[in-house]
């Protein structure tokens, strides 16, 4: 996909499709923060369990990423309506992701420790699906783009899979304290080398 600085044009057109996008982020955000909120409020009402509360934070320091770094998409000068389809769908995948962190209510659980458990196969499932997308997602903004990465990128992308099939047929505490513990530093710590500045 050719790739170069966008025409006024093109970033009408990128400026319409970025709505439907920031509806779709703006709602996982709302999930999340609302669902933190709710934590705040009741703090008795569910035990709270720290391995999720730190897919939390990973959940919502991506959304964030992924809508700062979204604009390189008005560089892209031909829009297609799978191009659309394509973004669209890699945004839900983060609403997807934060319903799954903050069901409507936990009435049949335990608290939280005892529903992501029951729930690891679909949150890491979609965990793994996004990262994926990621990577056709940054393939999108230019193979430049992709290089400038580095190795690093898609070796922590194929890492974080990989650890996201373990997870999905794990329970063991210290495992998932462990990848939560390590997504959350990486993505710190890509995010402030990578991500500091969108020229």
């Amino acid at each position: 996909m050719t790739q170069s600085a966008a025409l006024p044009g093109n970033l009408d057109l990128y400026l319409h499709v970025r709505v439907l996008i920031a509806l779709i982020l703006g709602l996982s955000v709302t999930r999340l923060v609302s669902g933190i909120a709710a934590l705040v409020q009741h703090p008795g009402r569910y035990p709270i369990w720290p391995v999720h509360l730190g897919w939390v934070a990973w959940t919502l320091l991506n959304v964030v990423t992924f809508w700062w770094w979204e604009f390189r998409l008005s560089h892209i000068q031909h829009w297609t309506y799978g191009l659309y389809f394509f973004v669209c769908v890699y945004a839900s995948m983060y609403y997807f992701l934060s319903v799954l962190l903050f069901p409507q209510d936990l009435d049949e659980y335990k608290g939280y420790e005892d529903y992501f458990l029951s729930r690891r196969r679909w949150f890491f499932g979609f965990a793994a699906l996004t990262e994926a997308l990621d990577v056709v997602d940054t393939w999108i903004k230019g193979e430049a783009h992709l290089r400038s990465l580095g190795l690093e990128y898609l070796v922590a992308t194929s890492a974080f899979i990989l650890l996201s099939v373990v997870a999905t047929r794990t329970r063991n505490p210290k495992f998932h304290m462990l990848f939560a513990l390590g997504a959350v530093a990486y993505e710190i710590s890509f995010s402030i080398r990578h991500f500091g500045t969108l020229d």
